[in-house]
């Protein structure tokens, strides 16, 4: 029997795989794989030209609401008055840091911004790191436990501080997500998507 798509929550690896096995049989592939490299990235763009492919680094609807609302906040707020700090926690087997869902928000505050993530970002704070630059994204990374998945956006001024926050409490959210991005994808030309379109808030 052919399959119309597959959901793939896999590994970068498995993920390119399958997006090429996606291109060859022209069917939707939704992608909640975290972890993914530039290169990754690039080959799953690429499978896009004959695959319908929805990726995203959280499936849950809440979320992507979320980075939203971040972004929002990120273009309304001055970078010299406002400081953005992401935090995360994860269970205590999750292998990859900061998390898909982490970064995702980033890349909402950044685009808010007008800024490249990953040249104004700090991932990792240790010893004496002088002052914060104003303008870059913090992000902070906890992991222990049975943790699905805590996220809070912070933007911190002087004497007044936001917390944007999404707190999963059940796997099954990401489950819905990703099917009702296949059903979303079902009949759509080939192309890759986010769950911003999805959604109809791209």
């Amino acid at each position: 029997a052919k399959a119309d798509g597959m959901l793939d929550f896999t590994a970068p690896a498995a993920s390119v795989e399958f997006a090429g096995y996606a291109a060859q049989a022209r069917i939707v592939h939704v992608i909640g794989t975290t972890g993914c490299s530039t290169e990754d990235d690039a080959k799953i763009a690429a499978a896009a030209r004959h695959a319908t492919i929805v990726k995203s680094g959280n499936m849950s609807l809440g979320v992507n609401l979320l980075a939203v609302l971040v972004e929002q906040a990120a273009k309304a707020l001055d970078p010299e008055d406002f400081d953005i700090e992401i935090l995360e926690m994860h269970h205590r087997h999750k292998v990859d840091a900061p998390s898909g869902t982490a970064l995702l928000l980033g890349e909402a505050a950044a685009k808010g911004r007008g800024i490249d993530l990953a040249d104004n970002s700090v991932k990792v704070r240790d010893g004496h790191t002088g002052v914060r630059k104003a303008g870059f994204i913090g992000f902070a990374t906890l992991r222990g436990g049975s943790v699905v998945g805590d996220h809070s956006v912070i933007l911190a001024g002087t004497g007044e501080r936001i917390t944007l926050s999404h707190h999963a409490e059940d796997r099954a959210i990401f489950a819905r997500g990703a099917v009702k991005a296949a059903l979303w994808a079902r009949g759509k030309k080939p192309g890759l998507y986010s769950m911003r379109d999805v959604l109809g808030l791209s």
